[in-house]
């Protein structure tokens, strides 16, 4: 089997895993496991759905994750990420469209595998990464304060604006049990490291605040009050009509999912590398994702990806195989099939808590500010795509800044090709060493262009404005082509354009410096119909030598 197209857990296997490594890898796992509990059952209620879908996110999708991946140490379940993406599903579609939405995103994400995207997904630009982060994150933190503050909303608005509007219209309603106890969540899931390190904040402050709701009959909204009882039983659900209509009205959502998920997933198996020292199989790993998703779709669950908090948490606990991962699905398991109806207890203003620290560390904060200060291509992205995550979709804002990432960065490339007059002296040496002045050659008679930088659709306008802007008319002209790394299509026609237009004016074009990739390139286009073959020469000397000598005969004459 292709290597690339291996799991991290097979080859393991292979070699052979040490019974100290599995034993570390099974305490991360019940460790992951726990501090997974709450993050599932908040993604999914902050996503519009029942609590228990997240659960079966984590389980099965977490599960086939770690086991198909290309990472060691890849956490996979539901994460805030997505948030945004399904509310909006959820709203417009259904339940049932989410369900059909994430199988398709994860067909899509086994297509980026197939075809080998992994290789090349890590070049989207860092500015649109954290611009649309940091635009969930806000996102996330403005669709808690209904809960958080306890103020009964029943229809909050999908829309950032309208969510601020009814805050404060309503703010008069606001319910301070539940305001007590999501301020209190914050500081126990922010400092409950310094008091213990078995147990996560966030559980910790659950388990604290489930207990008192209870025992003290605290008025506030609960898990059980808003979703009733919980199942304790993975079930594979009836899966809903499959139309022609619903796939084309979810193909957008669904290609935002794989996108978003592909991103995350690699992202957060780059960082785990980082951490141990190791490679991941990109390819894989995405295979992994949407086989994961698939499965998650066919159980009822929403979409998942790698979760960077969860997989760095593993690490740090002493998981270094795909072991742990698959443990900590396992620990989901047996909590929800145990302990599954005593979820109810929890307080939603508890979880939104928990969840407002959620959207304060995936803020990216620090980076935001950092990337104001770069370049003004890097801010236009950053803040187009974190203004239109907030006040528009996600999805325009992925589309919009990929698209005007691949603009600026096209922008920047052809700004790098510079096409310069040059004077040769022939004089024997080697060609990067014959620029100067004054030359032999008459320069009304002869024009050396050097041409640096690829020439590609983007920069072969410029590159054709410079040639055809000179107002001089010489009998010859030489393009020195020895530092073009390649020409695509648009090049290459843009080049035969010149070659003509200077023929029709009685002009000589020769060429210079052409590498073989360049030859193969001229082949296969066509070129040397344009250019006779005896006119391209491998350095500029023997270019301007032969010109020499047909200024010289012109001369006799």
């Amino acid at each position: 089997m292709n290597r690339d197209f291996t799991p991290k857990f097979f080859s393991l296997l292979k070699e052979g895993i040490p019974r100290r490594v599995l034993r570390n890898d099974l305490i991360a796992g019940i460790v992951v496991g726990i501090v997974a509990l709450p993050l599932a059952i908040a993604f999914a209620i902050a996503s519009g759905v029942s609590p228990e879908r997240g659960l079966i996110t984590a389980i099965v999708a977490g599960f086939v994750i770690s086991f198909l991946g290309g990472s060691r140490v890849q956490i996979g379940g539901p994460t805030g990420a997505f948030i945004v993406i399904v509310f909006g599903v959820v709203s417009q579609h259904g339940v049932d469209g989410l369900i059909i939405a994430t199988i398709m995103a994860g067909l899509m994400m086994i297509g980026f595998g197939l075809a080998r995207l992994g290789n090349y997904l890590k070049f989207v630009p860092y500015p649109l990464i954290v611009g649309f982060t940091s635009g969930i994150a806000l996102i996330i933190f403005s669709s808690q304060m209904n809960d958080f503050f306890g103020l009964g909303v029943e229809e909050v608005p999908a829309d950032f604006v309208g969510k601020w509007s009814i805050y404060f219209r309503e703010a008069g309603q606001i319910n301070f049990y539940a305001a007590g106890i999501a301020v209190l969540t914050v500081l126990v899931t922010i400092y409950a490291h310094k008091v213990t390190r078995i147990m996560p904040g966030s559980l910790f402050a659950i388990l604290i605040f489930s207990a008192l709701t209870y025992f003290f009959n605290i008025p506030v909204e609960t898990i059980g009050s808003r979703f009733g009882e919980l199942p304790n039983k993975l079930t594979i659900p009836e899966l809903p009509e499959i139309t022609l209509s619903k796939l084309q009205s979810l193909i957008q959502p669904a290609f935002a999912i794989a996108l978003l998920g592909a991103i995350e997933s690699l992202l957060s198996a780059v960082v785990s590398d980082g951490m141990i020292g190791a490679r991941h199989r990109p390819n894989i790993e995405l295979i992994a994702q949407g086989s994961g998703n698939i499965l998650s779709g066919i159980f009822g669950g929403i979409p998942a990806t790698g979760a960077i908090a969860r997989t760095a948490t593993n690490v740090k606990n002493g998981g270094r195989t795909p072991v742990a991962g698959m443990v900590h699905a396992l620990v989901l398991l047996f909590i929800m099939l145990v302990f599954a109806p005593y979820a109810t207890l929890i307080p939603m203003s508890c979880l939104a808590g928990v969840l407002v620290v959620v959207a304060y560390n995936m803020s990216e904060w620090r980076q935001f500010r950092s990337i104001l200060k770069s370049r003004n291509a890097d801010i236009i992205i950053l803040m187009t795509t974190f203004l239109l995550t907030v006040i528009f979709d996600l999805i325009i804002a992925i589309e919009v800044g990929i698209v005007l990432s691949s603009f600026l960065f096209m922008k920047r490339m052809s700004e790098s090709l510079s096409v310069r007059e040059r004077n040769i002296m022939v004089t024997g040496r080697k060609e990067d060493r014959t620029f100067a002045e004054p030359s032999k050659m008459d320069k009304k008679k002869v024009l050396i262009y050097e041409i640096n930088g690829p020439l590609f659709f983007g920069a072969a306008q410029q590159f054709q404005d410079t040639l055809f802007d000179t107002y001089t008319y010489p009998k010859y002209v030489i393009i020195r082509m020895r530092y073009v790394p390649f020409i695509d299509t648009t090049g290459h026609y843009r080049l035969r354009e010149i070659i003509t237009t200077f023929q029709k004016r009685g002009i000589v074009v020769l060429m210079s410096g052409i590498s073989d990739r360049l030859h193969e390139d001229f082949l296969k286009n066509g070129m040397y119909e344009i250019i006779s073959r005896d006119r391209v020469f491998e350095d500029t000397q023997a270019a301007s030598e032969w010109v020499e000598t047909q200024l010289a005969l012109e001369a006799e004459e």
